[in-house]
Order: C-alpha cells, then structure tokens, then sequence
C-alpha cells in the first residue's frame, strides 16, 4: 500500500504526544439522508453484522435502509440539541475537558482529538490532526464501558487501516 501521509520525518520539533478519543457516532443531521449514509457505514462494518456479506447486502439495500431512515431520523430530531448530536456534543466537551486538565501536567506536548468509528468527525481524520500536532506517540482511549467486537475491536480496525497508509508511525 502507497503511503498517503508525510513522507519525510520532521526533527526541529518537539516531540509530543497524542490521544485519540474514540467513540461510535453519529450522523450528520437528523435526516433521512444522513442517516441512510451512517447506517450504511455502521451497518455493513462486518465486526457489527456478522453474516455472510453477499446475503448482508441485499438484507442492508434491499430493506434497511429503505425504511430506517426516515423512522430514525424522526426520533434523533426528537433529542438533537443547538449544538447538534448529543452524543458528539458531549463528546466534544470530554475531549475538551481531558485536554485542559493536562495542559501543564505532562513533559511535552499533549494533544487530544476526538474520532468518531462511524460518521465525522473520522478516526482518520483526528489521526491526521494528532500527526499535523507532533505527536509521536499515541494513546486510542475509546469511550466504550467495555470491550466487545462490534465498538472496541472495529475502533481498532479503523485506527490500524488508517495508520497502515502511513510511512511514520506513532509509538502505540
């Protein structure tokens, strides 16, 4: 697989540190469309339905997601808030709150990024930003009560297949 990230490795900064902060997602917005797209990714993740995945497909585009949608979208405009997905906004705020209560605590720099396993904002995506940030090294703390396959094991994936495109790794 061809690299996609930063080629060279970069030696006049410092050295730091980066927390993924994982959680499962959510969709865009509480419609019918955003939630045809989630479902889609969240559903037809093989560690969440874990049946064949020819007979899966035409389970998942021929019936599912031609009627949830719209009956999800319904009850998520129910609890969407101003600031948008409670999930996300309550997220956002705990990966806010981890990172101030840091700041000044550690060696070197310490950054926090939120990654949603399904939906935005992505693992790749604060993957990206924790390497833009420095960070060598990498905690993935996912906000799970516990292990199980379907959320921590595909938090896991993601994270894997992401940092399998690049040529510099963090230290895990």
């Amino acid at each position: 697989m061809k690299s996609t990230m930063t080629p060279t490795f970069t030696h006049d900064r410092p050295a730091g540190a980066g927390i993924l902060l994982a959680n499962l997602g959510t969709p865009d917005a509480p419609t019918p469309s955003a939630l045809r797209r989630y479902l889609a990714e969240f559903l037809w993740d093989s560690r969440v339905v874990e049946i064949p995945r020819p007979l899966w497909w035409l389970i998942l585009h021929g019936i599912i997601l031609r009627i949830r949608p719209a009956q999800s979208a319904r009850k998520y405009a129910m609890i969407w808030t101003s600031e948008g997905s409670p999930l996300l906004a309550i997220s956002r705020r705990q990966a806010a709150a981890l990172a101030e209560s840091l700041t000044g605590r550690c060696l070197g720099p310490v950054r926090v990024a939120l990654g949603m396993r399904y939906g935005q904002p992505s693992i790749a995506s604060a993957l990206a930003e924790l390497q833009a940030a420095g960070a060598e090294r990498l905690l993935v703390l996912p906000l799970y009560p516990h292990y199980s396959a379907a959320t921590t094991a595909s938090t896991f994936d993601a994270v894997t297949n992401e940092l399998r495109t690049w040529r510099w790794l963090p230290e895990l």
